[in-house]
């Protein structure tokens, strides 16, 4: 493989790469290419299809715990989930960086300014499922879109569904609990933004931005949109510099999120109280989700991280709809998070950016625990 050049320092995902000056690579190069990473894929496919026994077996038989104790099946589970996701998580987000590297950020935000506000949440919404999912690129954009002068509901569409739905947290949803539960998933998260982006402007809480930002808005003066004599058809090499370096840049980003969370949901799953969990909140309780929900606040994590933890707690009797809406909370409105915003928004806004949090993800909630038993 050609050797990845030296990504600039950045929280964020990786610059959009400027295709090669060699206009290109050969026909052999890509052959190649295409042929480790057909190799690779298999291979990544007969690992995912052993984890399970490979866990079973480290676990009860090199490691010798005792097959039932509680301490046992914290370690299967740690072992195996921890692989799984990571596994998971390199493949897709190289796929999806692979395709995504031709979007240009620039002519999307030009387009949904000169769309009507209804087909404007849609795409901002959609276009917010398809970027990366921390909240250190949803912000700049954020602030992105508000220079541009797009309309703040159209903006505050994306910032939902930017950390709710993206292809990550899709793919890993499929691969955990099944297609149907990410599909609908997907669809909610999106659900969401454009409803959140048709509160803030029917409450009009444009005022309550920061008043930078209200500034830069009054005298934004557009940039032309790239033409192709800037950014040139990528090559196959291009795409893979490019799908490499994001990979690396979020997977370190990301990983440690991955060992805490399946950390924490394998103590769930081995030493955490059914009885506890069904009495407090395991019997469908309407009290329990916006509960949930609240308790989701204080933590911070992402989609990856949490789903052990999702999937601990469903496994131990949490209705799907109370351990969604905790997901939620936990990832599209955390207190890190509202730090970052408090810098572009006024307490008023935060509030409202808060309190409809609140009351869409315990709505979901209640739905998803109505539909439970035809999604699970």
């Amino acid at each position: 493989m050609p050797t990845i050049p030296e990504k600039p320092d950045s929280c964020c995902a990786s610059q959009r790469p400027v295709a090669s000056a060699s206009g290109g690579t050969s026909k052999s190069w890509n052959i190649r290419y295409f042929a480790i990473i057909a190799v690779l894929a298999a291979l990544w496919w007969l690992a995912y299809s052993y984890i399970l026994p490979a866990s079973t077996w480290l676990t009860f038989s090199l490691l010798g715990f005792t097959a039932g104790s509680h301490l046992g099946a914290s370690v299967e589970f740690f072992i195996y989930d921890t692989v799984k996701i990571l596994l998971l998580l390199v493949a897709i987000i190289y796929g999806i960086a692979w395709i995504r590297v031709s979007l240009s950020v620039e002519r999307v935000r030009d387009y949904l300014a000169g769309k009507n506000k209804l087909v404007g949440y849609s795409l901002a919404a959609v276009f917010g499922a398809i970027t990366p999912f921390c909240s250190c690129s949803s912000v700049p954009l954020f602030l992105g879109f508000t220079t541009a002068r797009i309309p703040i509901g159209i903006t505050m569409s994306f910032l939902f569904s930017s950390p709710l739905a993206d292809p990550v947290s899709f793919g890993l949803f499929w691969g955990i609990f099944g297609w149907p539960f990410a599909v609908i998933y997907l669809v909610v998260g999106m659900l969401a933004g454009i409803v959140a982006g048709v509160a803030m402007d029917a409450l009009k809480v444009e005022r309550w931005l920061q008043p930078f930002l209200l500034d830069a808005k009054g005298n934004y003066t557009p940039v032309a949109v790239e033409h192709g004599d800037v950014f040139e058809k990528l090559s196959v090499a291009d795409r893979h510099r490019f799908a490499l370096a994001e990979t690396k840049d979020i997977f370190n980003r990301v990983w440690i999120w991955v060992i805490a969370g399946v950390g924490l949901g394998a103590a769930l799953h081995g030493y955490m109280p059914e009885e506890w969990i069904t009495n407090t909140l395991g019997k469908g309780q309407w009290w329990s989700v916006p509960l949930a929900v609240a308790a989701g606040i204080p933590l911070y994590t992402n989609t990856t991280g949490l789903l052990p933890v999702m999937e601990s707690l469903l496994l131990k009797g949490l209705p799907v709809g109370t351990t969604l809406a905790l997901c939620m909370s936990t990832i599209a409105v955390s207190l890190p998070e509202l730090m970052m915003l408090k810098q572009v928004m006024r307490w008023q806004l935060l509030a409202i950016f808060v309190g409809l949090a609140l009351v869409i993800f315990t709505v979901v909630g209640w739905i998803f625990n109505a539909i439970s038993f035809a999604i699970l």
